[in-house]
Formats: C-alpha cells, structure tokens, sequence
C-alpha cells in the first residue's frame, strides 16, 4: 500500500458510534491529531490541534473569571504531606490518587511532597499568612496549572493522571458571602459551557455521597454524551470553614475580634475537549463549535489544469484578505493530496466551514461554502464573504447546541419512584432519569449497587421536572457516567 493510500485509509476509516462507541472516541482523538499516548503511565500529549482547543477555552473563560473579580496566580506543584494530612477528610478522598516525591538528587527527603492533585492544602496555609484584617477580604485568586492524580483506569482527556484545569480558591469574611461566590461560579460555568462549548447542562447540587471531599457542599454541571452517560463538566465548592479551621486562617473583623473566613473552590478541567467530541462528533469524526475550532473555515483550491493553479490561487489571495481579520482561517494548498482527501481530512478535524475555489467559482467571483454540521453547501460572492461567513459560524454554533439541548431532551426520562429509576437502567436504557429523591443515602446507594448509576446532581431548575415534586422529596437526577 502507498503512502498516499495508507493516508487515505487513516482518514476514511472511523468506527461507527452504534457499533463501539468507546473505540470511536479513541479514534478520533488519535486521527484528529489532539492527543497521544506517552511512555508515563496515564498521561497524554496534548498535540497542537488539541491544544488549540484548549487556548481558546481558556481565554474565553478566563475572561469571565476575571470579569468577576478574580486574579490569576500560581501556587507550587509540590506539597508537603504534612499539610495535606492536616485535613484528614481532605487526605482521605485523595489518597489513592496521590504521586508522590521522596527524593531530590541523590538524596532522600526528609518529608514526602505529593504533586498536587487540588491545591487547598498549601493553598490555605498561605492564606493563613496573606490574611490579617477585614480590610484584605474577599481573597479571589484562580490559576491555570496542571494537577496529577494515580488514576487506575484512564482515557484521553476524560480521565487521565495529569491534566489541566482551572481552579479557583476564595476567602471570605461571611458564609453568605461564600455561597453567592459558589453559586457565581457555577453560573460561570453554565454559560460558558452551554454559550462556548454549545452544551447543555443540569446545573445542581451533589449528593452528601458525591461531594468534594472536605467541602461542605458541592454544586455541579452535568453534560449528556452520546453514548448516553453523563459527564460532570464543573464543579463548585462550598468549603465553608473546616480548610480555615485546620490552616488557622483568620481575620480580625471591623470590632477587633479574631474570625474564621469562609472559604470555596471551583475548577474545570481538558476533560471538556473529551466532552466537545462525545456530544458534538458523528461517524466521520469531530465537529467543532466555531468559537473554540482551532481553524474556522479551511479553503480548499481546486485545478485540474496546471493554467488553472495561477488563477485559483490569486482568487484565494483574494479570499485570505477579504476574511483573515474576521475568521480563523487556513489555506491548504498542498499539491500532494487530492480535494477529496482534504475534504475527508477536515471534515474529521471538525472545521466547521470548508470553502471551495475553482475555477467556476473564480469566473462568478464566488466561493462555495460547505458546513460540517449539516454539509449544506452555499455560493457566497466574494464581496459578501466577510459578513456571510461570521453569520454562518453563528448559525453552526446555534445548530450545534439544539442538537444536542434536543438529544439530551430525548433521552431525560421522568420516573416517578425508585423502582421505576432501577428499572430504567436494568432494561439498559440510557441517559438521564429525573425522580422524587427523599434525600436518604441508602436510596441512593441502592440505584447504584444495583444499575451503576449515580446521582449526578439535585437540579436547580426544575421547570420540566414539576410533575414530580412531593412533599418531603426533592428532583434527582441519576445517569451512568464517566
């Protein structure tokens, strides 16, 4: 086999979703060129495309954290196990997941440090130093890092052993103060993953059984993927005053007295690219959200005669100047490969717009448009190209997210009792099931031990779900996960 046909092969063949859903998403990760696998146990490259995805992501929500108030910092990747054990609910919810130091050179350390798998340990042993008065409240620091933890069983981008994330920390000088920031940030979330990301999530609150461990509460949003199990795309700690207690952080209020602060946390992590391609690819592989998609429209020339090339591609000169400034945009001219092959290559990639040049679409001054989301084909005169593109991306990104509010729509079932939510999941049935929950824990670890599912969150928005409130209950929806 050639060269040219092994690239071909690479291309065309994609695993069917229906058929093996797990395999589909590995093949896309590796042939859409966002990650691979490294010699160290659990931990994936990041390639160029993947990361792309990722800058955009971070610039778009990092706008939003500091359009709250928030600065970013940087906190140390190592932390001394004896202010990780000083919280012991904390050490006991990560200690299987810990890596740890206990050598530096050649030399044995006195004290292990575990690489961060969540910063509130050191975190809030300088917060303890840094507060003094009122006067320095609230505290609201984010930081872009990675974090590692041993994970046993691991997937690229959705569980791996490092990975990135945000993760903000807050202090506060009163509980009411703390649990506006908690419900702040999650809004944060919501819209940004359902604006950007063109998701739709339940946003809700945890179980006592799902909580962050330490936390005195924690709120979620939670994503359906195709294959139906539910994803938690972000989370938000209400960690009142158990991290302040344990690190001594404190503040002298306006009447000189010595006080707790009441602290959060909240973080987003690269397992929203894995969330990206579960929600929005299809069997011929990514399709990209415009306002993360690393590349929004790719032109393709086309010539079948070399008098042809010389005028192709001063028409997409042409196209280049009209739209550089307006869209991500990526001229492939490379003689190597055919149009076809391109084709199949970009619409694997996810680019949301292709845009055809030959020369017909030279003699009518017009280029032909092609969207990945519905493969649509639209001839745009040049003189329009610069308006005409931006609303198309504002259309696929439109497009993508009612796809998936109406998959999630479908596959969100209403049960009225426990039996009927172990019933759902028995028959193998998938997605999300909304039920009366009385709040018990035994309910829920029954759902669990017997189906796999979980209770992913208590929704705060319970307009579809008023047929089944009951006194004494609240709304709780379950789905087998990630």
């Amino acid at each position: 086999m050639s060269d040219t046909q092994e690239k071909k092969q690479f291309v065309e063949d994609l695993t069917d979703q229906a058929d093996d859903f797990s395999r589909w998403y590995l093949e896309v990760v590796r042939k859409a060129q966002l990650a691979d696998y490294t010699p160290v146990r659990g931990s994936m490259v990041i390639r160029p495309y993947g990361y792309g995805i990722w800058e955009h992501m971070q610039r778009l929500l990092d706008r939003r954290i500091k359009a709250t108030g928030h600065e970013n910092a940087y906190f140390p990747l190592l932390i001394p196990e004896s202010l990780l054990q000083l919280e012991a609910d904390h050490v006991e919810g990560f200690a299987p997941e810990c890596a740890w130091v206990t050598e530096g050179g050649r030399e044995k350390l006195e004290e292990r440090y575990a690489i961060r798998p969540t910063s509130e340990a050191i975190i809030g042993h300088l917060y303890s130093r840094w507060i003094e008065s009122y006067r320095d409240l609230p505290v609201l620091l984010n930081q872009w890092c990675n974090v590692m933890r041993w994970e046993k069983v691991t997937r690229p981008f959705l569980r791996t052993s490092e990975f990135l994330w945000q993760e903000g920390h807050t202090a506060h000088a009163t509980e009411p103060e703390a649990r506006e920031e908690v419900l702040r940030m999650l809004e944060v979330y919501r819209e940004f993953i359902e604006t950007e990301l063109a998701i739709p999530v339940y946003a809700g609150k945890k179980s006592d059984a799902e909580r962050f461990a330490g936390a005195d509460e924690t709120y979620t949003v939670e994503g359906l993927m195709r294959d139906g199990k539910a994803l938690q795309c972000g989370t938000s700690h209400h960690l009142g005053q158990h991290f302040a207690k344990v690190f001594d952080i404190t503040y002298q209020d306006e009447q000189g007295k010595r006080q707790h602060v009441w602290q959060t946390s909240w973080g987003m992590t690269t397992r929203m690219i894995g969330a990206l391609i579960m929600v929005h690819g299809d069997d011929q592989g990514l399709r990209l959200p415009p306002n993360v998609a690393p590349v929004q429209a790719v032109v393709v020339p086309i010539w079948r005669k070399d008098e042809d090339k010389a005028a192709v591609r001063a028409f997409v000169d042409r196209v280049k100047q009209m739209v550089g400034d307006v869209v991500r945009l990526k001229i492939d001219d490379r003689d190597q490969y055919s149009p076809g092959w391109k084709y199949n290559e970009y619409e694997m990639r996810g680019v949301p717009l292709r845009l055809e040049v030959g020369p017909k679409d030279v003699a009518s001054q017009a280029v032909m448009t092609v969207r990945r989301d519905t493969r649509a084909k639209e001839s745009v005169p040049l003189a329009a190209l610069a308006t005409r593109l931006p609303a198309l991306l504002a259309d696929i990104q439109a497009s993508l997210f009612q796809q998936a509010e109406e998959f999630r729509s479908q596959n969100t079932t209403l049960a009225g009792s426990k039996a009927e939510v172990i019933a759902h999941f028995e028959a193998d049935r998938r997605g999300f099931v909304a039920a009366p929950w009385d709040g018990s824990a035994s309910y829920e670890a029954e759902v669990k031990e017997k189906t796999g599912a979980t209770l992913r969150c208590v929704p705060f928005d319970l307009s579809r779900f008023g047929s089944l409130e009951r006194p004494g209950h609240r709304v709780a929806l379950f789905a087998r996960s990630y």
